[in-house]
C-alpha cells in the first residue's frame, strides 16, 4: 500500500536528484578546484595524498566562496553522517569524511544518491530521528532535510558550474593562478 509522506519525498527526492544530476553529468574534473572569488573555501591535497576542506568553527565573516570541490565534500560530510545516524552505525566524525578527489567526487556523489535512494524506500518514517535535530524529530523530517539541504547544494553547485563555463568558454577572459577570473578587456 501508497504511503503519502513516502511518495512526497520520493518525488521531491527524485526532482532534486534529477537536477543534480544534471549537473554531475556536465562537471569535469578541472571544474572541482575553479575559484571563482579571491576568497575562497576549498580542499587541499596534504602530503599524505588527502583531501582536506577548509573549514572554522565559526562562520567567517566575510563568508568564503564554496568550490564545487569543498560543496562536494560537504555534501559527502552531511550525507554520510545522516546515513549513518539513520542506519545506526557509528557516527563518523567531520575530520574523518574525507574528499576522493576531482576525478572521483561525482561517483561518490552518486554512490550517496543510490544509498540514500535504498534507504529512503525502506526507512521507517515515524521512528526517532537523532540527526540533524537533537530530539522530538522523525525519519520523515530527516528524509524532509536531505531534499532540501541537497536541492540548495545542488543548486549551488550549478550555479557555480555555470559560472565556469561562461569563464572558461569567453573570449578575452582568463583564470588567474589563484583561479578566479579577470577580464582581458580594459
Amino acid at each position: 500500500m501508497s504511503d503519502p509522506r513516502r511518495d512526497l519525498l520520493r518525488g521531491q527526492y527524485d526532482l532534486t536528484w534529477a537536477l543534480f544530476e544534471y549537473h554531475l553529468d556536465l562537471l569535469e574534473p578541472e571544474d572541482h578546484l575553479w575559484e571563482p572569488a579571491p576568497l575562497c573555501w576549498t580542499v587541499h591535497r596534504e602530503a599524505d595524498g588527502r583531501w582536506l576542506p577548509d573549514w572554522a568553527e565559526t562562520e567567517p565573516d566575510p563568508i568564503p566562496v564554496p568550490t564545487i570541490a569543498w560543496f562536494t565534500w560537504h555534501i559527502g560530510w552531511w550525507w554520510s553522517v545522516t546515513l549513518d545516524h539513520v542506519h545506526d552505525r557509528p557516527v563518523r566524525e567531520r575530520t574523518t569524511v574525507v574528499w576522493p578527489g576531482p576525478e572521483n567526487a561525482v561517483p561518490w556523489m552518486r554512490a550517496l544518491g543510490a544509498e540514500w535512494s535504498a534507504t529512503l524506500d525502506g526507512i521507517d518514517l515515524d521512528a526517532p530521528a537523532t540527526f540533524p535535530w537533537p530530539e522530538g524529530r522523525t525519519h520523515a523530517d530527516t528524509a524532509a532535510w536531505v531534499n532540501a539541504e541537497l536541492m540548495k547544494n545542488a543548486a549551488e553547485i550549478g550555479q557555480l558550474r555555470l559560472l565556469r563555463a561562461v569563464v572558461r568558454d569567453r573570449p578575452g577572459s582568463r583564470a588567474t593562478a589563484a583561479g578566479h577570473h579577470e577580464s582581458g578587456d580594459a
